[in-house]
């Protein structure tokens, strides 16, 4: 067996990310850009009002002003003032030409076609946005590598970019075995269980964003999960499977993934849940042999999936550790890392009840995992710990 930093490593050096591709930019929510971006004109690409009020030269500021017509948000249309008139503006609307300053509404008075303007702070300039103030033609809009957060989104629209080089999302299959799983809704029969991991791991996926997955299930029949595996690896580029990765008569995932051609990199790992844990590649494909207890499958899927997707998609993990107070002493044996389900707040993490990697109650009651490091047997209340933060 290795360790879980052994582990980690592993898994990080045999990541090749994936190659960029082109999409349209309402796709692009929460991918990672994977090309500069430069502006293509100015924006604004006219002298534009930020408000509604009245156009005018700022040297008539102390005259009264002759009214004359009117400029909207989208006409094509321009108009020209001349000496000593002024024209009605609305926000988003081009300011007439001649015109340098706008005043707000609420600063002029209005007398029969001509107004009057109460500003005695009034600047030259006011209330008008500059041709390419947000950003100029030719200047870089924004960085490969830049994170597409739904501001970033909104901005590249607002520059007019509709189509973008990313680094896409991995697709993703789930492999299922157990001869002995039932589908929720179903009744049981003498000896099965309810399937639950490709419901856990969906939904954890799906926060992520990859809500299209290939979910299979498959007897513990080794043709079957060959022929299963196989096609999954033809759709995807990361393979999880749950269950079958022991050593019982009845686990065929280490066959299966000989029979597909799948270089093994690791095959157990010193941790509890989820020591039988497998990780393999077959070119640049990722195949995850998660342990079919379901706190096993989640424990594993957070340590070691989610990052390797992150990876994958040049995204930074969504998982956070911090620091924090532990409530109560705990005890366990050495030789294993532990995680343990957990409660945070306040500074203090509490281990919850039902820590056994069949059970699952816990972990939806917790918002945390507790990481005990391999070699230390007795943690005291008080005591500084290692917690990872679940994405919610």
């Amino acid at each position: 067996m290795i360790t879980v930093t052994e582990a980690k490593t592993l898994i990080s050096s045999h990541i090749t990310p994936l190659n960029s591709t082109m999409v349209r930019l309402e796709k692009a929510s929460g991918l990672i850009l994977a090309k500069d971006i430069y502006a293509g004109c100015d924006i604004p690409a006219f002298r534009q009002s930020s408000m509604d009020g009245y156009a005018i030269k700022f040297e008539d500021r102390a005259k009264e002003l002759i009214l004359a017509g009117e400029m909207a948000a989208g006409t094509d249309q321009s108009i020209t003032l001349i000496k000593g008139e002024a024209s009605r503006i609305f926000t988003g609307a081009p300011l007439p030409i001649g015109a340098d300053t706008v005043v707000m509404q609420e600063k002029v008075s209005l007398k029969g076609g001509r107004i009057v303007l109460q500003d005695e702070k009034l600047q030259p300039g006011a209330n008008v946005r500059d041709q390419g103030a947000e950003i100029k033609f030719g200047d870089l809009a924004m960085k490969k590598g830049t994170l597409l957060s739904p501001a970033a989104i909104g901005f590249l629209a607002g520059i007019g970019i509709l189509n973008l080089e990313v680094f896409p999302l991995p697709k993703i299959s789930i492999i299922v075995t157990g001869k002995e799983l039932q589908q929720p809704g179903l009744e049981l029969g003498f000896g099965q269980v309810y399937e639950s991991n490709s419901y856990s791991l969906s939904a954890a996926l799906k926060i992520e964003g990859l809500a299209e997955l290939n979910i299979f299930q498959a007897d513990d029949d080794l043709g079957q999960l060959t022929q299963i595996l196989d096609e999954a690896l033809t759709l995807s580029d990361v393979v999880l499977l749950t269950g079958g990765v022991s050593v019982g008569d009845y686990d065929f995932v280490l066959e299966a993934s000989k029979n597909c051609s799948i270089e093994q990199i690791f095959h157990k790992v010193k941790q509890k849940p989820g020591k039988p844990l497998f990780f393999g590649k077959k070119g640049t494909k990722l195949i995850f042999g998660l342990p079919g207890n379901p706190s096993s499958v989640l424990s594993c899927y957070y340590n070691y999936v989610l990052p390797g997707i992150k990876q994958l998609s040049q995204q930074a993990d969504s998982v956070r550790y911090i620091q924090a107070k532990l409530a109560k002493d705990y005890k366990k044996p050495t030789g294993l890392s532990h995680f343990l389900k957990g409660s945070y707040e306040n500074g203090r993490v509490s281990p919850l009840n039902a820590q056994e990697s069949f059970r699952l109650s816990s972990f939806a009651l917790a918002n945390c995992l507790i990481c005990l490091e391999e070699e230390k047997e007795d943690f005291l209340t008080g005591e500084t710990v290692t917690i990872m933060m679940l994405p919610q």
